[in-house]
């Protein structure tokens, strides 16, 4: 499991975590809609804890134009510079896409991240934002929103892309998928993600959670 720690309290939080239990990994970055509060001294920070043990990822990174707490420029800036971080350590990177995805696909496809690659986190575009993303190297996660009933085209994404690019997750406490939807989500509730997405792909539970793990093993250097 990868806990996301995206701010001081949170990061925190997520190496205590992964520092008390041996299955739990961290995942750190600075969130976009906290990109306003980026300074050099955070950027310190976040190297640091970036390159203690147990840590596979930066993240999450990303634009958020729905709450747009600080300006695009501002956003995208702090996105590229935690790109260039994540390059600079050799650790892949998580991405919060929310009302930005044509943004989120220009600056990625500049960034050429195939050396690094990526995670495009609660992903919920279409299958044709799908191809275009895991054609600059990207892996897709999906979250509680491929079990919702009106979400068609994410989950036609989710069925015809190639499996060893997937990934799944919760997004807690945010995101619970059917039959939770609309409570707290909560790790636990992965299942019904990778009951959802066996059904989608015509396969057994036991075999999404298989390759999905092994996904994520090999992305992020765990030995299995």
């Amino acid at each position: 499991m990868a806990v996301v720690g995206f701010d001081y309290p949170t990061i925190e939080k997520t190496q205590q975590l992964s520092q008390e239990y041996d299955n739990i990994y961290s995942i750190v970055g600075w969130h976009p809609t906290e990109a306003g509060s980026y300074t050099s001294e955070v950027e310190k920070y976040l190297q640091n804890e970036l390159s203690k043990e147990k840590v596979v990822a930066l993240g999450e990174t990303g634009l958020d134009f729905h709450w747009m707490d600080d300006p695009k420029e501002t956003q995208e800036k702090i996105f590229r510079r935690q790109i260039a971080i994540a390059r600079e350590m050799n650790l892949p990177f998580s991405v919060h896409n929310r009302d930005a995805m044509e943004d989120t696909y220009r600056i990625l496809k500049d960034e050429k991240i195939h050396d690094i690659g990526g995670i495009m986190h609660s992903f919920n575009g279409d299958y044709d934002w799908a191809q275009r993303f895991l054609d600059l190297g990207m892996h897709l996660s999906y979250s509680g929103v491929v079990t919702f009933k009106k979400t068609t085209d994410v989950q036609e994404a989710a069925q015809k892309m190639p499996f060893d690019r997937m990934l799944v997750e919760t997004d807690a406490p945010y995101l619970a998928p059917v039959p939770y939807r609309g409570k707290q989500n909560e790790p636990g509730y992965t299942r019904y993600v990778v009951e959802k997405i066996a059904e989608l792909k015509g396969l057994s539970v036991e075999e999404v959670a298989r390759q999905t793990t092994a996904n994520a093993h090999r992305l992020f250097g765990i030995e299995q």
